[in-house]
């Protein structure tokens, strides 16, 4: 019994983890303190996975979804949800499988774009979601379009940031720009890098970013060493950028809901994101819910826009979803 109690203590001190073989669990520790983040987290199952989620504001008040990217978590939210709560609206910001307090699966044939678009879709029905508002960003965006498409009773609006819905004819398709090209070939260029290193510097990555060195050890919570990192290095490599890639069919399906939506649909772009700077047009040009709407392009905005500019887009969110309806 006392060699047990060694082996477990000496578990815990190096962050042993793994629930299972190849599925690892974040400590809870290492979400504490951390700055203007003191939400109750939330749990459920999927697919045999644990999935967390935040669920802030009324019960009774009209959902907001809120996905992340790649390869932050909801902690990314932190600033839109206060805003759309005081509004009286129910905000849902999940962590996808393989972020946040989320399980991670060490596999990363896991983490294809279906999986996550199951994921996300099981855990809209779980809450039994209904005229929702969906706000997505990089990652966030493309899978929870899918979602909408694949759902589209339950959404009475959308408002995306700094993401498309690409089918394989490019890295940034359908708008064919050299820079996005040449920005998004260097991006997965430096990811093949650090998939063949097998690790990758997710609180640096996003710091350098923003341009903020404070973000570092908030964004490297879920992640205590490479073994956790499995969801964060591959999925930019699940960018469909060629016309044998799996999410063709699911995602020009997914164009063709949108070519007839006629609810209402809102871009809210950077101006300094250069791999998703032009991406709005193909939304505002293609989408009928997008004719007339208010769309904007935030001044001073990169990647992670949620960070600088958190708070003008819960009250975009806000307008849109109220003249959707979405509003108590």
């Amino acid at each position: 019994m006392r060699v047990l109690l060694v082996i477990c203590a000496l578990a815990a001190a190096i962050g042993l983890d793994e629930i299972r073989p190849g599925v690892f669990r974040t400590p809870d520790d290492r979400f504490e303190n951390l700055p203007g983040f003191d939400f109750e987290p939330r749990y459920t199952t999927i697919a045999g996975y644990r999935v967390h989620y935040l669920d802030e504001g009324p019960g009774d008040g009209k959902p907001v979804l809120l996905l992340h990217g790649e390869p932050t978590w909801s902690y990314l939210y932190r600033k839109m949800i206060p805003v759309l709560t005081a509004a009286g609206f129910r905000a849902i910001a999940p962590d996808l499988i393989g972020f946040g307090r989320s399980d991670k699966p060490a596999d990363k044939a896991i983490h294809t774009y279906a999986f996550h678009v199951d994921a996300m879709t099981a855990l809209v029905n779980t809450l039994d979601l209904r005229d929702a508002t969906f706000f997505g960003q990089d990652w966030g965006g493309l899978i929870g379009l899918r979602v909408v498409a694949e759902n589209p009773d339950r959404f009475a609006a959308v408002v995306v940031s700094n993401t498309g819905l690409p089918v394989g004819d490019g890295p940034v398709s359908p708008i064919h720009s050299s820079g996005n090209w040449r920005a998004f070939a260097e991006w997965k260029r430096a990811n093949e890098a650090m998939n063949a290193q097998g690790d990758m510097p997710v609180g640096a990555l996003v710091a350098k970013t923003v341009g903020n060195p404070a973000l570092a050890a908030a964004y490297d919570a879920p992640f205590p060493d490479a073994r956790y990192k499995a969801g964060p290095l591959i999925l930019p490599q699940r960018v469909p950028v060629s016309p044998d890639d799996p999410a063709r069919p699911a995602n020009l399906a997914a164009w063709e809901v949108f070519r007839k939506w006629q609810k209402p649909f809102v871009t809210a772009f950077g101006d300094s994101d250069p791999i998703t700077g032009g991406l709005d047009r193909a939304f505002q040009e293609r989408i009928p819910g997008a004719k007339g709407q208010p769309h904007r392009t935030l001044a001073g905005a990169g990647h992670f826009i949620q960070e600088t500019h958190g708070k003008q887009l819960a009250r975009i969110v806000i307008e849109v979803a109220s003249s959707a309806g979405a509003a108590r």
